[in-house]
């Protein structure tokens, strides 16, 4: 794929807390251009949860910020890991928006939060953001 934007935060010892907000700095140039955004999370396989609950906020060039709560599952009901999984890691790429476009070129902030009941979660390893470019023109 032909990345625009693509960004990895790795997550100290392999937890992430709440305090933990991972802000990705997104320069857009171009308005016209339409992306695909993906999200990719490297967990343990001792991830004690079948999913994770995330906040998305971007946060516009103007300062305008809207947020979205956004459930992801990393397990199917009987356990079994969605993604590309080995014997102690798995990794999962999530397909967040379809044919995104920005109205206005500037720098955009995308902040992901993790949303569980628990302060720590063990297992994260790293997440990364990518805004794929498309090749289509917003007509």
């Amino acid at each position: 794929p032909d990345y625009a934007f693509e960004e990895n935060k790795v997550l100290a010892n392999d937890i992430w807390t709440y305090n933990n907000t991972l802000d990705f700095k997104v320069p857009i140039a171009d308005t016209q251009k339409i992306f695909d955004i993906y999200l990719n999370v490297d967990h343990s396989t001792e991830y004690a949860f079948q999913n994770i609950y995330l906040m998305i906020h971007t946060t516009f060039p103007s300062g305008k910020k809207i947020s979205e709560q956004l459930p992801i599952d990393f397990a199917d009901k009987t356990g079994r890991w969605y993604g590309k999984c080995d014997q102690e890691a798995c990794n999962l790429d999530i397909h967040l928006q379809k044919d995104a476009f920005f109205d206005v070129a500037g720098d955009y902030t995308i902040s992901i939060e993790q949303y569980m009941r628990f302060d720590s979660l063990p297992g994260i390893k790293n997440v990364t953001l990518m805004l794929e470019d498309t090749g289509k023109q917003r007509s």
